[in-house]
């Protein structure tokens, strides 16, 4: 039996740097990398676990959002939120402090760790550390047999586990991190 190996769905803007470096990570391993530009990815929702790479692009004006739309719009379902497993950033150094800013918010936000930051579309070395780091993650989770508590993503409200306590809304998939990457919870 093949382990599974984590999906990467990713946001690029009209640059294509994102597309690029997911594409990179991907190419001859079988690993899926999908467009959250396309309207039918975003409105998906992942099977299991999945990482998400995404750009940032705030540059000091406080009324632009530093999180790309297409990727709050995909994270805003639940069940979506809960499966994420970590996050992977990609920016511009340029961007001063607002660098990685998107990435390091949705990993903060959803407890989940940052990956790995890379700038622009990634070196060949970011390309390999992003390969061995999603290696590792395959292999915890693989070793891990714990099912999704809520494959369907029809938790029912008033529902307990076995120990009597209501399930918290954004529990995880039960994903943790590869070796060496920081997890805050």
């Amino acid at each position: 039996m093949s382990t599974r190996q984590v999906p990467l769905y990713y946001y690029s803007s009209a640059s294509g740097m994102v597309r690029l470096f997911a594409e990179r990570v991907c190419a001859d391993s079988g690993r899926q990398a999908l467009d959250l530009g396309e309207r039918a990815v975003r409105r998906s929702v992942p099977d299991g676990p999945w990482v998400l790479i995404t750009p940032s692009y705030k540059t000091g004006n406080p009324d632009n959002d530093t999180i790309p739309e297409a990727v709050r719009r995909f994270l805003a379902d639940p069940v979506t939120r809960r499966r994420l497993a970590g996050v992977i950033g990609s920016g511009n150094r340029n961007f001063g402090r607002h660098y990685q800013a998107a990435a390091r918010q949705i990993a903060a936000a959803s407890g989940r760790p940052m990956l790995l930051e890379v700038e622009l579309q990634g070196t060949r070395w970011d390309v390999e550390d992003a390969r061995r780091l999603l290696g590792e993650l395959d292999a915890t989770l693989a070793q891990r047999v714990v099912a999704d508590p809520d494959p369907a993503g029809q938790r029912r409200a008033g529902h307990q586990d076995h120990e009597g306590h209501e399930p918290s809304p954004d529990r995880s998939s039960g994903a943790h991190p590869p070796a060496g990457a920081a997890h805050p919870g």
